[in-house]
């Protein structure tokens, strides 16, 4: 794809994706319309709670499926919603139709660079990429390594952070993106062009993943580009307006998400079962795709490494900065943020503490 083409192609993408969002989310707003969780008002007219959350094994699932965030906030209506990438996750923020979301580490890293600059804050790690996002290539296909994808076709949701790790693979195999031709298809589409044939070889995370994996090789996994220096990771944001309207909100929704590290660490059966009942796995199955992502402890996301403290911010501010100078460097976003700027997108009030049990 030439980049001339990409940038006139931009506003009309963004202004369908856009349009597409509220109507799949309906007014979006709940019973106050246009309070706090609709990104305006007083904050006291709208007790709707908006997740954006996605089909992949994580603690997001757990907190769905048990509840335990209706549980604790029992004043609010919390509505989930379903998105299959960030790229589509970042638009609903831009027609600010949600306040909470799943989203990668790559598509934040464009959000909060221009042209989008989206007033979301990165409150919580859900996960780190391991083996659970990887490039697999289709069985009869001929290809044997990311060298060999000159010339073919390769599937992977556009603006997430398997697009983000596919380029990372192309550009540490010394294959130009030119080479080879790149299909933006979500992961249900990228199974059906599988089982067609349609493509050659696909970057996708877990439940889709597996299902390639049983007729294709794996030629990288996310764990090995995160080795050579380009990690992923799967963030939890909330939009500034909800922070600053809701923080007991938010700061429950951080106790939940941590909870959920808690089970995934000290009973991985109860974690697992509820991940498979979001997934229509088997208990077994989802615990088999759980131990292929890397899961922190909640104590760990305070620490220097990632979120920080109030007192200083994290190393993932500057993780999203090297993912966005990436990024450009690739010709996919038009600036990179200062650090300053990253660092005021994380939101670390309250840490460590809010985190204990």
């Amino acid at each position: 794809m030439s980049r001339p083409r990409l940038t006139r192609l931009l506003p009309v993408v963004l202004a369908a994706a856009t349009a597409a969002v509220l109507a799949a989310c309906g007014d979006g707003t709940a019973s106050g319309g246009g309070g706090s969780g609709s990104g305006g008002g007083d904050g006291t007219a709208d007790r709707t709670i908006r997740i954006a959350y996605q089909a992949f094994p994580s603690g997001d699932l757990i907190v769905k499926n048990k509840g335990w965030l209706e549980q604790a906030l029992p004043g609010y209506t919390i509505k989930w919603t379903k998105f299959d990438s960030g790229a589509s996750v970042n638009t609903a923020f831009v027609a600010k139709s949600v306040d909470i979301a799943a989203i990668g580490s790559s598509p934040v890293a464009r959000g909060l660079s221009a042209p989008l600059n989206i007033p979301y804050q990165v409150a919580f790690v859900l996960d780190v990429a391991g083996d659970n996002e990887a490039l697999v290539a289709r069985d009869g296909a001929g290809v044997s390594s990311v060298a060999d994808l000159r010339g073919k076709k390769v599937a992977t949701p556009f603006a997430s952070t398997s697009h983000y790790s596919l380029l990372a693979a192309l550009d540490k195999a010394g294959v130009p993106e030119s080479a080879v031709t790149l299909v933006d298809l979500e992961p249900q589409d990228i199974l059906a062009s599988w089982t067609r044939g349609d493509i050659d070889a696909a970057y996708v995370w877990l439940p889709t993943l597996e299902e390639i994996k049983k007729t294709g090789r794996t030629l990288i996994s996310s764990r090995e580009l995160a080795t050579a220096g380009k990690p992923t990771l799967d963030l939890g944001v909330v939009s500034t307006a909800f922070v600053q309207a809701h923080p007991d909100a938010v700061d429950a929704w951080r106790k939940a998400e941590a909870r959920a590290l808690d089970l995934i660490s000290s009973d991985p059966d109860a974690a697992a079962q509820a991940v498979g009942a979001e997934l229509n796995l088997s208990k077994d199955e989802a615990r088999a795709q759980l131990s292929q992502g890397v899961f922190l402890k909640p104590a760990d996301l305070a620490s220097p490494e990632w979120l920080g403290t109030p007192d200083k911010v994290g190393g993932l501010a500057q993780n999203l900065v090297s993912a966005a100078q990436f990024l450009k460097d690739q010709q996919k976003i038009d600036a990179v943020p200062d650090l300053a700027t990253v660092e005021r997108a994380i939101y670390t009030k309250g840490l460590p503490d809010v985190l204990a049990p």
